[in-house]
């Protein structure tokens, strides 16, 4: 998966519903376009930058275009943000954490 590609995809907001209409299942590109106050043109080209992302898949039957989620890559994209994440401290080390920055109890 190239990185770029899926963050340029995610960057733009309409992308973002069109990969939150697919939740639901795969849908034509007629049925998505159909969605949006995008011209026909306009959301062609959305769908063609998730297709370079990698995060939709589109299948020909006959003369529609059908388009699902390719979970497959958003999970390793996942797994690619979450290597950037610092470790999580261990529970020992939270417990600590959490005395330290109690404050006392009035009483």
């Amino acid at each position: 998966m190239q990185s770029q590609a899926a963050f340029r995809a995610l960057a733009d907001q309409t992308r973002r519903d069109i990969l939150e209409l697919l939740r639901s299942g795969p849908r034509t590109s007629g049925d998505i376009a159909a969605r949006f106050d995008s011209s026909w043109p306009t959301v062609s080209r959305h769908l063609a930058i998730l297709r370079e992302a990698d995060l939709v898949l589109a299948e020909r039957h006959g003369q529609e275009i059908h388009y699902e989620l390719h979970t497959s890559v958003f999970q390793d994209f996942v797994q690619h943000l979450m290597e950037w994440m610092p470790p999580a401290p261990s529970g020992r080390r939270l417990a600590r954490q959490g005395k330290r920055t109690q404050r006392p109890q009035e009483g």
